[in-house]
């Protein structure tokens, strides 16, 4: 199977921009990220490449300079593995890839192999998400990730003690990622599947939801509903700007505001209904 190799100059393109920016290629069908030295490079099968939806993203974002060309199918995991680098949230937790050393001096240490997933703690929101988690009270507490990725923060709840832990996400490769890492971290008891908010079911104590402003605020309702009274709701995905969008939001389906945190111009929320 080919690719398309998108190269785009960092020289063009804001680096506040360059992690909305792969968000947003994500959204069309990109399934791989490298960055190099002056390039950021993005892959995606040749038969769902649209050039105009990527003029569209470079318009929005600055107009960045880019250009592109069909080269045959690479090793991801190779290319990755060049790359990646443990990430430490402090002396609570240190995520790390299969092939590094473990490190004992941190009080919990995950093991992460993404599978062309979002959401191996190297984006600021998953950071922040954890930094919450460091302060709460899993013991038996149901949780639901929406938007799972890598499953990084349903495993990391698992491990704090939650009973039931759920992640949905609209993509097969992360769901199957969930999994596949749960199994890598001895974690027993994590389910995932394929969806958005219209799959969730059941009601939940901590809802974690990492995805971006416009789908939080358009399944706000989804996620209030589906989360207990007195349950607390975790939101990033979105710039320090947009605070005041999913509050606004937040607010109208019955959820109250408590704390927030900011890295990089990046934001997360905490709630309560």
């Amino acid at each position: 199977m080919n690719y398309i190799e998108v190269s785009i100059s960092l020289e063009t393109l804001k680096n506040s921009f360059k992690d909305i920016v792969v968000a947003e290629l994500g959204e069309i069908g990109f399934e791989s990220f490298i960055e190099e030295d002056n390039a950021l490079n993005a892959y995606i099968v040749v038969a769902d490449f649209n050039e105009r939806l990527l003029e569209e993203i470079a318009e929005s974002y600055g107009q960045f300079a880019y250009d592109f060309r069909e080269i045959e199918q690479q090793n991801w995991n190779a290319q990755w593995e060049s790359s990646f680098d443990p990430i430490e949230i402090g002396r609570f937790c240190r995520i790390r890839a299969p092939f590094h050393e473990s490190d004992d001096s941190f009080k919990h240490e995950l093991i992460i192999e993404p599978k062309m997933s979002f959401g191996t703690g190297h984006h600021a929101t998953t950071r922040l998400i954890i930094r919450f988690m460091q302060d709460l009270n899993f013991d038996n507490k149901s949780i639901l990730d929406m938007g799972c990725g890598t499953g990084v923060l349903a495993i990391m709840a698992k491990k704090l003690g939650a009973s039931k832990v759920h992640g949905i996400d609209i993509d097969t490769w992360a769901v199957e990622n969930t999994i596949e890492n749960a199994e890598r971290n001895n974690v027993e008891g994590i389910t995932a599947q394929v969806g958005d908010a219209e799959k969730i079911v059941d009601s939940y104590d901590i809802i974690f939801a990492n995805i971006n402003r416009n789908i939080l605020v358009n399944d706000m309702s989804a996620y209030a509903k589906h989360l207990k009274a007195g349950g607390s709701i975790y939101f990033s995905g979105f710039y320090e700007n947009d605070i005041s969008i999913i509050t606004d939001a937040a607010n109208k389906n019955g959820l109250s505001i408590k704390s927030q945190l900011i890295e990089d111009n990046w934001a997360a929320l905490y709630f309560v209904k």
